[in-house]
């Protein structure tokens, strides 16, 4: 349910500034870690050690199930870690003036650029075009 929830496309209001994607991603971390988490417990490992045993079909779609779930957590961390190091230079949009804003942009714009250059996750054309978009409402 959570993978399939994942898939899906994104809707948000048009007036959600940049904040709100830290916090999308955090959330996701969230849900992603914790499953992680339940899939290295005890009970797990000893469900996947029968169904090794036993040659088990379901263990192909389990791995594969395993591998989407693990992509998404390292997927959720990166972009976690790689808006936090945004959040310097978006505050100001959120407690300046206008006139103060300014001085922040320059800061915001080189490392949007970083990030979609260095992130592995976060550099397609459909998330830092939202990114954007975000900083722009706000």
């Amino acid at each position: 349910k959570v993978l399939a929830e994942n898939d899906q496309v994104r809707k948000e209001a048009d007036d959600l500034g940049p904040r709100a994607e830290l916090d999308y991603w955090k959330k996701k971390l969230s849900k992603f870690d914790y499953l992680v988490e339940q899939l290295k417990s005890p009970d797990v490992k000893a469900v996947l050690g029968v169904l090794t045993a036993a040659k088990s079909k379901l263990l192909k779609k389990w791995r594969a199930l395993d591998i989407r779930i693990t992509d998404a957590a390292n997927e959720a961390k990166d972009n976690v870690k790689y808006l936090y190091s945004l959040e310097k230079y978006y505050d100001p949009l959120y407690n300046s003036d206008p006139v103060s804003m300014v001085d922040a942009i320059p800061g915001l714009i080189n490392t949007i650029k970083l990030i979609q250059s260095i992130s592995q996750y976060y550099n397609t054309s459909e998330k830092i075009s939202s990114l954007f978009v975000k900083v722009g409402a706000q």
